[in-house]
Protein backbone atom coordinates (compact mmCIF):
# COMPACT_ATOMS: atom_id res chain seq x y z
CA UNK A 1 0.00 0.00 0.00
CA UNK A 2 1.37 2.92 -1.17
CA UNK A 3 1.69 5.90 1.73
CA UNK A 4 -0.68 9.27 1.79
CA UNK A 5 1.19 12.00 0.22
CA UNK A 6 1.07 15.62 0.66
CA UNK A 7 1.13 17.52 -2.14
CA UNK A 8 3.48 14.81 -3.73
CA UNK A 9 5.45 14.74 -0.70
CA UNK A 10 5.51 12.30 2.06
CA UNK A 11 4.20 13.01 5.12
CA UNK A 12 7.57 11.31 7.19
CA UNK A 13 9.93 13.26 4.38
CA UNK A 14 8.27 16.76 5.23
CA UNK A 15 8.89 15.99 9.17
CA UNK A 16 12.06 15.47 8.35
CA UNK A 17 12.76 18.90 7.42
CA UNK A 18 10.02 20.35 9.25
CA UNK A 19 10.38 18.72 12.68
CA UNK A 20 14.13 20.21 12.78
CA UNK A 21 12.95 23.32 11.97
CA UNK A 22 10.61 23.80 14.82
CA UNK A 23 13.15 22.81 17.27
CA UNK A 24 15.68 25.27 16.24
CA UNK A 25 18.06 26.55 13.83
CA UNK A 26 18.78 23.84 10.86
CA UNK A 27 22.66 24.53 9.62
CA UNK A 28 23.70 22.99 7.07
CA UNK A 29 27.44 21.65 8.12
CA UNK A 30 25.01 20.29 11.32
CA UNK A 31 22.74 17.82 9.45
CA UNK A 32 23.72 17.82 6.05
CA UNK A 33 20.38 15.08 4.83
CA UNK A 34 17.60 17.57 6.35
CA UNK A 35 19.62 20.31 4.19
CA UNK A 36 19.20 18.32 1.39
CA UNK A 37 15.72 18.13 2.23
CA UNK A 38 15.09 21.21 2.73
CA UNK A 39 16.17 22.30 -0.30
CA UNK A 40 13.95 19.81 -2.15
CA UNK A 41 11.17 20.16 -0.43
CA UNK A 42 11.81 24.43 -0.03
CA UNK A 43 8.29 25.67 -1.51
CA UNK A 44 6.32 22.31 0.33
CA UNK A 45 7.60 23.80 3.46
CA UNK A 46 7.02 27.48 3.36
CA UNK A 47 3.19 26.54 2.58
CA UNK A 48 3.38 23.89 5.05
CA UNK A 49 4.59 26.47 7.93
CA UNK A 50 2.40 29.28 6.66
CA UNK A 51 -0.55 27.45 7.97
CA UNK A 52 0.89 28.10 11.77
CA UNK A 53 1.50 31.70 10.94
CA UNK A 54 5.16 31.16 10.29
CA UNK A 55 7.69 31.84 7.85
CA UNK A 56 10.79 29.96 6.56
CA UNK A 57 14.12 32.40 6.35
CA UNK A 58 16.46 30.42 4.53
CA UNK A 59 20.75 31.55 3.53
CA UNK A 60 21.61 28.77 1.49
CA UNK A 61 24.90 31.16 1.04
CA UNK A 62 25.32 30.59 4.59
CA UNK A 63 23.98 27.53 5.60
CA UNK A 64 21.16 28.18 7.39
CA UNK A 65 17.75 28.31 7.97
CA UNK A 66 15.26 29.12 10.91
CA UNK A 67 11.31 29.73 11.23
CA UNK A 68 9.64 33.09 12.83
CA UNK A 69 6.35 34.52 13.13
CA UNK A 70 5.20 35.79 9.92
CA UNK A 71 4.55 39.54 10.51
CA UNK A 72 1.18 41.23 9.35
CA UNK A 73 0.24 44.60 8.68
CA UNK A 74 -2.51 45.02 11.17
CA UNK A 75 -0.28 45.42 14.49
CA UNK A 76 -3.57 45.35 16.95
CA UNK A 77 -4.42 41.91 15.82
CA UNK A 78 -1.00 40.69 15.69
CA UNK A 79 -0.75 41.47 18.56
CA UNK A 80 -3.19 39.14 19.62
CA UNK A 81 -2.43 35.93 17.46
CA UNK A 82 -1.11 32.91 19.63
CA UNK A 83 2.83 32.94 18.76
CA UNK A 84 4.18 29.24 17.91
CA UNK A 85 7.74 30.59 18.39
CA UNK A 86 8.04 32.82 21.56
CA UNK A 87 9.97 35.95 21.53
CA UNK A 88 12.79 35.93 24.27
CA UNK A 89 13.74 38.72 26.00
CA UNK A 90 17.53 39.74 26.66
CA UNK A 91 19.17 41.00 29.35
CA UNK A 92 21.28 44.31 28.76
CA UNK A 93 24.61 42.67 29.04
CA UNK A 94 23.44 40.02 26.68
CA UNK A 95 21.89 41.98 23.80
CA UNK A 96 25.41 44.23 24.37
CA UNK A 97 27.97 40.98 23.85
CA UNK A 98 25.53 39.93 20.37
CA UNK A 99 26.16 43.49 19.17
CA UNK A 100 30.04 43.44 19.82
CA UNK A 101 30.27 40.09 18.13
CA UNK A 102 28.11 41.42 15.55
CA UNK A 103 30.50 44.36 15.02
CA UNK A 104 33.50 41.74 14.95
CA UNK A 105 32.10 39.41 12.55
CA UNK A 106 31.60 42.69 10.04
CA UNK A 107 34.77 43.52 10.48
CA UNK A 108 36.37 40.07 9.86
CA UNK A 109 33.92 39.91 6.55
CA UNK A 110 35.35 43.44 5.42
CA UNK A 111 39.21 42.24 5.88
CA UNK A 112 38.98 39.68 3.40
CA UNK A 113 40.19 36.76 5.72
CA UNK A 114 38.13 33.47 6.76
CA UNK A 115 34.55 33.52 7.00
CA UNK A 116 34.87 31.56 9.91
CA UNK A 117 35.24 33.54 13.06
CA UNK A 118 36.73 32.25 16.13
CA UNK A 119 37.26 33.80 19.41
CA UNK A 120 39.05 32.69 22.46
CA UNK A 121 36.78 33.33 25.60
CA UNK A 122 39.81 35.70 26.47
CA UNK A 123 38.96 37.62 23.28
CA UNK A 124 35.36 37.62 24.27
CA UNK A 125 36.01 38.82 28.22
CA UNK A 126 38.68 42.08 26.59
CA UNK A 127 35.69 42.42 23.71
CA UNK A 128 32.89 43.81 26.63
CA UNK A 129 35.16 44.32 29.41
CA UNK A 130 35.47 47.85 28.64
CA UNK A 131 31.69 48.55 28.42
CA UNK A 132 31.30 47.20 32.09
CA UNK A 133 31.38 48.45 35.14
CA UNK A 134 35.09 48.86 37.25
CA UNK A 135 35.37 46.02 39.66
CA UNK A 136 38.32 44.52 41.80
CA UNK A 137 36.47 41.09 41.86
CA UNK A 138 38.17 39.51 38.31
CA UNK A 139 36.56 35.97 39.07
CA UNK A 140 33.24 37.70 39.58
CA UNK A 141 33.26 39.78 36.76
CA UNK A 142 34.57 36.76 34.61
CA UNK A 143 32.17 34.48 35.94
CA UNK A 144 29.43 36.76 34.99
CA UNK A 145 30.41 37.19 31.18
CA UNK A 146 30.64 33.40 31.45
CA UNK A 147 27.09 32.96 32.01
CA UNK A 148 26.33 35.63 28.95
CA UNK A 149 28.30 33.36 26.63
CA UNK A 150 26.56 30.60 28.16
CA UNK A 151 23.37 32.14 27.19
CA UNK A 152 24.35 33.16 23.46
CA UNK A 153 25.51 29.50 23.03
CA UNK A 154 21.94 28.76 23.95
CA UNK A 155 20.52 31.13 21.53
CA UNK A 156 22.36 29.50 19.10
CA UNK A 157 24.70 32.55 17.97
CA UNK A 158 28.04 30.59 19.51
CA UNK A 159 29.36 27.49 19.10
CA UNK A 160 32.00 25.98 21.44
CA UNK A 161 34.69 24.72 19.63
CA UNK A 162 35.97 20.98 20.84
CA UNK A 163 39.71 21.12 21.77
CA UNK A 164 40.18 18.75 18.78
CA UNK A 165 39.52 21.59 16.38
CA UNK A 166 42.18 23.34 14.07
CA UNK A 167 41.37 26.35 14.51
CA UNK A 168 39.37 26.63 18.23
CA UNK A 169 41.21 24.42 21.65
CA UNK A 170 40.30 24.77 24.63
CA UNK A 171 38.08 27.84 25.21
CA UNK A 172 37.36 28.93 22.04
CA UNK A 173 34.05 29.62 19.82
CA UNK A 174 32.94 29.83 16.41
CA UNK A 175 30.91 33.54 16.11
CA UNK A 176 27.83 31.52 14.18
CA UNK A 177 26.47 33.77 10.98
CA UNK A 178 23.13 33.25 11.35
CA UNK A 179 23.82 36.03 13.64
CA UNK A 180 23.75 38.52 10.72
CA UNK A 181 19.90 37.52 10.24
CA UNK A 182 19.39 38.85 13.80
CA UNK A 183 21.54 42.23 13.65
CA UNK A 184 21.04 43.70 9.95
CA UNK A 185 23.41 46.03 8.05
CA UNK A 186 20.93 49.16 9.00
CA UNK A 187 21.06 48.45 13.15
CA UNK A 188 24.81 48.15 12.43
CA UNK A 189 25.24 51.18 11.19
CA UNK A 190 23.57 53.08 14.50
CA UNK A 191 25.99 51.04 16.21
CA UNK A 192 27.78 53.50 18.22
CA UNK A 193 24.54 55.36 19.47
CA UNK A 194 23.37 52.12 20.66
CA UNK A 195 26.56 51.04 22.41
CA UNK A 196 26.93 54.85 23.81
CA UNK A 197 23.26 54.46 25.49
CA UNK A 198 24.56 50.68 26.29
CA UNK A 199 27.25 51.82 28.22
CA UNK A 200 26.00 55.09 30.10
CA UNK A 201 23.16 52.58 31.64
CA UNK A 202 25.71 49.88 32.60
CA UNK A 203 27.68 52.63 34.03
CA UNK A 204 24.49 53.87 35.97
CA UNK A 205 23.33 50.97 37.09
CA UNK A 206 26.39 48.41 38.50
CA UNK A 207 24.56 45.91 39.03
CA UNK A 208 23.11 45.15 35.48
CA UNK A 209 25.49 42.62 35.30
CA UNK A 210 23.48 40.32 36.55
CA UNK A 211 20.58 37.72 34.00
Amino acid sequence: MTEPSLHGTRPTELSTVVVPLLKGVLYEDNDAPAWAALLRFQARVRDYVAVLGLELVLDEAEGYAFLRSRLHDDADNDAKRPRLVARRPLSFPVSLLLALLRKKLAESDASGGDTRLVLTRDDIVELIRVFLPATTNETRLVDQIDAHINKIIDLGFLRRLKSGDQTGGQGAFEVRRILKAFVDAQWLAEFDARLAAYHAQLTATPETGHE
